[in-house]
């Protein structure tokens, strides 16, 4: 009991005691504070700019493909350059992604984005959700044959030629630094719908799996249209791939497409 203690001893436990009770109450406010502040999901029925992400090496050929068919269906598209030869650091892809995106949304004053993002450009468009706060703005993210989880292709390049293997490349060996903190905590963060769109038959992102999200719906092309062989780079520029990202960006919440798309042309 206090009370049996000497004054002395009684004033330095209780002195000890509210300390320690200081110490929790500030270490709880710390952490209360420190939370991300939760995103507002942007309305799912007012579809804006889609912009569409080339992978490694910037290449926008096949994304061009793809915008004239998403025009064509009434969507305004924007096809980011990445400039350079886009096989430096993922980051720095991601923050000009960003630069894309704000000058998307002053120009068509909508208040959100689509972003269809090809091979590593699905990383990047990860990166700008996880960090640049792209997931407050961001209305779907649709990836397109994605290295989420790396490629063993460009394990081998780093194993086997590192001179010859950028940033870009040593950031897409499976169970780098930049993927290993990406996949560490939520894979697809609050606030976009996520789509993780691959084909069995990728022999770029090895394995193909690779290209599945956690938490997305994640759709195999085959699964949709057994029997359909395509190539990673014919990915963006199939009919019957287009025709499903075409459904994905509907105004409905994204579901498995029908077997329909199949037969486009």
């Amino acid at each position: 009991m206090l009370s049996d203690l000497a004054p002395a001893r009684r004033r330095l436990l209780l002195g000890l005691g509210a300390t320690a009770v200081l110490a929790l109450v500030v270490s709880a406010v710390a952490i209360f504070l420190a939370r991300p502040e939760a995103v507002v999901p942007v309305s799912q029925d007012a579809p804006g700019p889609v912009l569409l992400v080339p992978g490694y090496g910037g290449s926008t050929v096949a994304l061009e493909v793809l915008a004239v068919a998403l025009r064509d269906a009434g969507r305004e598209v924007v096809v980011v350059q990445t400039g350079g030869s886009a096989t430096g650091d993922l980051r720095d892809q991601a923050r000009v992604l960003d630069e894309a995106v704000r000058a998307a949304l002053a120009d068509s004053g909508a208040p959100s984005v689509d972003v269809v993002a090809y091979s590593a450009g699905g990383v990047v468009a990860r990166l700008w959700a996880d960090e640049l706060d792209g997931n407050a703005v961001a209305r779907r993210i649709v990836t397109l044959a994605s290295p989420h989880h790396g490629t063993s292709l460009a394990g081998l390049a780093g194993d086997l030629m590192p001179d010859a293997c950028p940033a870009a490349c040593l950031q897409l060996v499976p169970d780098s630094d930049l993927l290993r903190d990406l996949n560490a905590g939520d894979e697809t963060p609050e606030g976009p719908r996520w789509v993780a769109l691959w084909t069995t038959d990728d022999k770029t992102v090895v394995p193909p799996e690779s290209g599945s999200l956690e938490g997305a719906l994640n759709v195999s092309v085959q699964e949709v249209c057994p029997g359909l062989n395509v190539a990673h780079a014919d990915v963006p520029r199939t009919p019957a791939v287009m025709a499903m990202v075409r459904v994905l960006l509907g105004r409905r919440v994204p579901v498995l497409p029908t077997s329909t798309v199949c037969e486009a042309a």
